[in-house]
C-alpha cells in the first residue's frame, strides 16, 4: 500500500487497515481507548494526499494542543522536506503534488462558525468526534464539497462518552436514521460506517513494552467508566451524570396505567423544543413515567393543543408543573406563558427550577428503597427520556 508513498507510513493493523479502505461518506472509527485511531488518521490523510493531487483535506481537534501533538508535530516528521512543506501561520501542510492539508480546531462556537463557514474540503477529519456537538459536526459537513472528481468523504474517531456521545451513538452505533420528512433532511444509511476497535485490535502497543501495562490500566479504571474506555460499550458512556441508571432496572415494557393512580405532567417550553413528561405515582409512591412529548418550533396556544392532543379523553391529570420563567410577563402582550398556556387549556403550577437539587432529587429516585425497587420507573415508548439520562455527562471542573 505504501509504496507509490515517499516517507514510511508504518504497519496497520486490521482495523486500521479497514478504515483507511472505507468508501463511505461518513466513517467512524474506534470505540475505546488505545485502538490506534490517531494514527489511522495521520495515515489515511497523507496516503488521501499522495492517491489525489491537489486534494484539500482538513482534519480538526477541539483545541490546538491537542492537535499540534497529536497531528502536526508527527506529521512534519514523516513528511521529508522534498514532499512537502509546513506553513505554521496558515496551519497548514501543503505537499510536492499541490495537496493541501490544513489542521483546525475548535476555539469556541462564534469563531468556529466564522473560520469555517463556506470553506470547501474533499476530505475532512474530526478526531475525537464525542467532544463535539451535532452542530458544529453539520457545520463541517457543510464544508465537505468541490468541483472535482475526488470523492467527497468525512473520518470520525470517537470513544464512548462526551458532549457529542448521544448524536455519534444514534448515527453510528444505533444506526437510527431520519428516513421521513424533507428529502434534503434524510439521513442515508448507507452513508454511514462504523468500525469498532479497542485496545485488542492495537497489535503495535501491544507488541510494545508497555502494551500489557496500558491494559493493565484500563482494567484498572472505575467501573463507571471501564466498560466505555476498556471495551467500548455505548450504552454506559465514561463520565455519565447518571451512573446509577440502568435500561434493565429503570424502563419497563408498557402497561396499562390504573386508572385509580395519581397522574401528572411535568413540561418545559421555549420556541427551539416543547418537552413533556405524564408520570403516574403507584401506591408504593414510584414515580412511573408513561408518555413523553417533544416538538420544536411550537407556538404557545399550538404547544397547549398538542398536550391536550396527547392526554387521553377522561385522563385525570391532577397537576401540570412546569418552570418559573413561564410566569415572566412578555413586553409585547403584557400576559405570561402560563396564562396564555391557561388560556389553551392547560393550567400550570409553578415549580423549583434549581437544576443540581432537581438532578440530585433524580438521583436519590433511581436509588433502591426499602422495598427494593427504584422510585423513578420509565415506560420503554419513552426513548428520548431513556436517551437523555443515559448520554448526560458530568462537567468535567463543575461535577454537581
Amino acid at each position: 500500500m505504501n509504496a507509490a508513498v515517499p516517507f514510511d507510513l508504518g504497519t496497520l493493523n486490521p482495523r486500521q487497515e479497514e478504515f483507511v479502505l472505507s468508501r463511505a461518506r461518513f466513517t467512524a472509527y474506534g470505540g475505546a481507548r488505545g485502538g490506534g485511531k490517531t494514527h489511522a488518521v495521520r495515515v489515511k490523510a497523507l496516503l488521501g494526499s499522495m492517491l489525489y493531487p491537489g486534494i484539500r483535506i482538513l482534519i480538526v481537534r477541539r483545541t490546538y494542543p491537542e492537535l499540534e501533538a497529536n497531528h502536526i508535530q508527527p506529521i512534519r516528521k514523516l513528511v521529508p522536506p522534498d514532499a512537502g512543506t509546513y506553513n505554521a501561520q496558515k496551519r497548514q501542510m501543503t505537499m510536492a503534488n499541490g495537496s493541501v492539508i490544513r489542521f483546525g480546531h475548535f476555539r469556541d462556537r462564534g469563531d468556529s462558525f466564522h473560520e469555517y463557514q463556506g470553506q470547501e474540503y474533499d476530505w475532512i477529519f474530526l478526531d475525537e468526534a464525542t467532544q463535539f456537538t451535532e452542530e458544529e459536526f453539520r457545520l463541517l459537513g457543510s464544508c465537505l464539497r468541490g468541483a472535482n472528481d475526488i470523492p467527497k468523504q468525512f473520518f470520525l474517531t470517537c470513544n464512548p462518552g462526551g458532549v457529542g456521545h448521544r448524536w455519534v451513538k444514534r448515527l453510528f452505533v444505533d444506526r437510527l436514521y431520519r428516513t421521513e420528512g424533507d428529502e434534503e433532511e434524510r439521513e442515508d444509511p448507507a452513508d454511514y460506517a462504523f468500525i469498532r476497535a479497542t485496545v485488542d485490535d492495537n497489535t503495535a502497543l501491544l507488541a510494545s513494552r508497555d502494551g500489557a501495562a496500558y491494559k493493565k490500566m484500563l482494567a484498572a479504571l472505575p467501573e463507571s467508566i471501564r466498560a466505555a474506555h476498556r471495551y467500548g460499550d455505548w450504552d454506559v458512556p465514561g463520565g455519565a451524570f447518571f451512573p446509577e441508571f440502568s435500561r434493565a432496572v429503570h424502563t419497563t415494557e408498557p402497561f396499562a396505567v390504573p386508572a385509580r393512580w395519581r397522574r401528572y405532567r411535568a413540561l418545559d417550553y421555549g420556541l427551539d423544543m416543547l418537552a413533556v413528561l405524564w408520570a403516574a405515582a403507584d401506591p408504593d409512591g414510584r414515580l412511573v413515567v408513561y408518555r413523553e412529548l417533544a416538538l420544536p418550533g411550537l407556538t404557545v396556544s399550538r404547544a397547549a393543543e398538542a398536550i391536550r392532543e396527547r392526554t387521553l379523553p377522561g385522563e385525570r391529570i391532577e397537576a401540570t408543573f412546569a418552570p418559573p420563567d413561564l410566569w415572566n410577563r412578555q413586553k409585547d402582550t403584557g400576559k405570561s406563558m402560563a396564562e396564555l398556556f391557561f388560556a389553551g387549556g392547560v393550567n400550570l403550577i409553578r415549580s423549583e427550577n434549581s437544576r443540581v437539587q432537581g438532578w440530585m432529587q433524580v438521583r436519590e429516585a433511581l436509588l433502591p428503597g426499602e422495598n427494593g425497587k427504584p422510585g423513578l420507573l420509565i415506560f420503554r415508548s419513552c426513548p428520548g427520556l431513556i436517551g437523555d439520562l443515559t448520554a448526560l455527562q458530568t462537567d468535567e471542573r463543575d461535577p454537581n
